[in-house]
């Protein structure tokens, strides 16, 4: 199995996210602060070796880059737009209530943080590959 960690960089909050990019599936996806990103990295890294961690060139990246200097192979891409097309992504892996269906999704936000949504898309960029998102999605802070 190849895993691989996405991360969208964030000052106060980020989204990071463990996929098996052989069965193009999320395995857990998050958004959690810096130090508790940095340790739940960690962790994946010791349960499930990580092959390599895509990063969002945003926000802080050059200190995460530092922060990730002693794991995998970190690849830096372009994250410009992902917090937008997050929403549009959100609604794709957990569409509306039948009855809200009908509504355009620009006019409500999804009900949960898109962070870990934004590093899915930064995996699926770099991958050109659409991932599913099976199991719980509660990734609030």
């Amino acid at each position: 199995m190849s895993r691989f960690v996405a991360i969208d960089p964030g000052s106060r909050k980020c989204g990071v996210l463990l996929a098996d990019v052989r069965n193009l599936t999320v395995i857990d996806g998050r958004v959690l602060d810096r130090s508790n990103a940095i340790k739940l990295i960690i962790q994946w890294n010791n349960e499930f070796p990580i092959d390599r961690i895509i990063l969002g060139n945003g926000t802080s990246s050059k200190v995460w880059n530092r922060l990730l200097i002693n794991l995998p192979s970190v690849h830096l891409v372009e994250e410009y737009g992902t917090t937008l097309r997050a929403r549009e992504r959100y609604w794709e892996l957990w569409p509306p209530a039948w009855w809200l269906a009908w509504i355009p999704k620009g006019f409500f936000l999804p009900p949960e943080p898109l962070d870990a949504v934004a590093a899915l898309i930064l995996l699926e960029d770099y991958l050109n590959q659409k991932f599913c998102w099976p199991g719980n999605k509660e990734f609030k802070i």
